[in-house]
């Protein structure tokens, strides 16, 4: 990102966090109907999107309209496919167009950030609803039940959910379901197993207050802004293709390079992911029950799991922890419902979804290979190590450095975006 872009960010989701105590406060269901939450949440957020797109902010209504249109006309039958194609393709179009036409290389507007994330909800939401309109009870799994939806969002309903202040500049994604029973203050599927917990009032049962899970969280983004400002000139990714450093360095300290080049770029996720999840912790929305102490948890709608991520010892585990609600969307629309090869479609779509950059698609490529060789080492290798704790200890070193390298070997041509310098570091 260019710095005057991040700054315009940082300020407005700073914005975002400010107005979201607020509306927790002032406009919290008790007081105000769902009617006036929704109104004030739509508009908040398309202001935020002016503020730091410009004009490019119309894409996300037109991207919304064209889709809720589909929606209605089309039918439940047929909708949800209907709207994958077309949200998908206006954002590739979009995609391809500021990076090929307008921009290569630069985040001068990323105004495409915003769209990948209401991309994820136009097609959740039109898959939920052909699940909860057109398809038997008996047919769904039991998540996709508690996910489907019965009766068609009302535009301003599906506005609000694609465009709240909470949500528009960085997500995360959340499930349609929760985040009506979030502006409705209806108690959403966490609490129904705790009405014990807590008090009721009436309709309106009350959460506990967000406030020392919000502090805690812009701790955490504090400190990964500290070290993605500090380390992250360290240790630039492009050393890794550098002639004189491959020519005069040792291949066990290029590789050591590779991690830590790697390990330096994800704070600046984690600074993003954490500070949106923060902001919608302080609106009230991402209860997600109690921990069995008793202590309230915030995760509903989370983005990453660090400590996962950093000590992760499978490739899996790193993909669970990491990007947590766009590997639930990349579940809902393909995985689970791919009739063939599940697992190349879903790292497919998700190089679409990511965007126009070839990196992408060499990244995921890559991904298929080494999560289908990660499953076959699991299964053959891991059962001679679970004998005793020592060796499951060993075990879990080993696979935690592999895991690790394998991550960095995957994800280099994501950073550096092109063919040419991708494929060197691959050679």
């Amino acid at each position: 990102l260019s710095f005057h872009s991040l700054v315009n960010f940082v300020v407005c989701q700073l914005f975002a966090l400010l107005t979201a105590f607020w509306f927790r406060l002032y406009l919290h269901p008790s007081k105000t109907s769902p009617f006036v939450r929704h109104v004030v949440a739509t508009l908040l957020g398309l202001y935020f999107a002016l503020f730091c797109f410009g004009w490019y902010a119309l894409h996300f209504l037109v991207q919304s309209g064209l889709t809720y249109g589909i929606m209605i006309l089309t039918g439940v039958e047929h909708m949800h496919k209907y709207c994958l194609v077309v949200a998908l393709g206006y954002l590739s179009f979009c995609q391809i167009t500021r990076v090929y036409v307008f921009d290569y290389g630069m985040y001068s507007a990323d105004f495409t950030g915003p769209m990948m994330v209401i991309t994820q909800k136009i097609t959740s939401l039109a898959f939920e609803i052909h699940d909860g309109m057109c398809r038997k009870e008996e047919q769904l799994t039991p998540n996709q039940k508690l996910l489907a939806i019965r009766r068609m969002p009302s535009l301003l309903e599906y506005f609000s959910y694609n465009c709240n202040f909470m949500g528009i500049l960085a997500g995360p994604t959340s499930s349609y379901n929760d985040y009506i029973a979030f502006i409705e203050g209806t108690p959403c599927r966490h609490n129904k197993d705790h009405q014990t917990n807590g008090k009721t009032n009436g309709r309106h049962k009350q959460d506990p207050s967000p406030n020392i899970e919000v502090v805690r969280k812009l701790a955490t983004c504090f400190f990964s802004l500290m070290v993605f400002l500090s380390v992250c000139k360290v240790f630039p990714v492009e050393r890794n293709i550098d002639d004189d450093f491959i020519a005069n360095t040792p291949f066990y300290a290029q590789v050591v390079y590779l991690y830590l080049s790697m390990l330096t770029t994800r704070p600046k996720y984690y600074f993003v992911w954490t500070l949106a999840d923060a902001i919608n912790n302080a609106a009230g929305f991402g209860f997600n029950g109690y921990n069995s102490d008793g202590s309230p948890r915030w995760d509903l709608i989370s983005n990453l799991r660090i400590t996962d991520i950093e000590f992760a010892t499978s490739f899996k585990m790193f993909l669970d922890n990491w990007n947590i609600q766009t590997a639930h969307w990349l579940k809902r629309v393909c995985y689970e419902r791919c009739p063939y090869n599940p697992t190349a479609a879903t790292f497919i779509l998700s190089a679409m979804w990511h965007g126009a950059y070839p990196g992408y698609y060499l990244t995921f490529l890559t991904g298929i290979v080494v999560t289908l060789a990660a499953r076959a080492m699991r299964h053959n290798v891991r059962p001679y190590f679970l004998g005793s704790p020592s060796h499951k200890l060993l075990y879990d070193g080993i696979t935690w450095a592999g895991t690790q390298i394998a991550i960095c070997y995957t994800v280099v041509p994501f950073v550096l975006l092109s063919v040419g310098p991708s494929m060197k570091f691959y050679r």
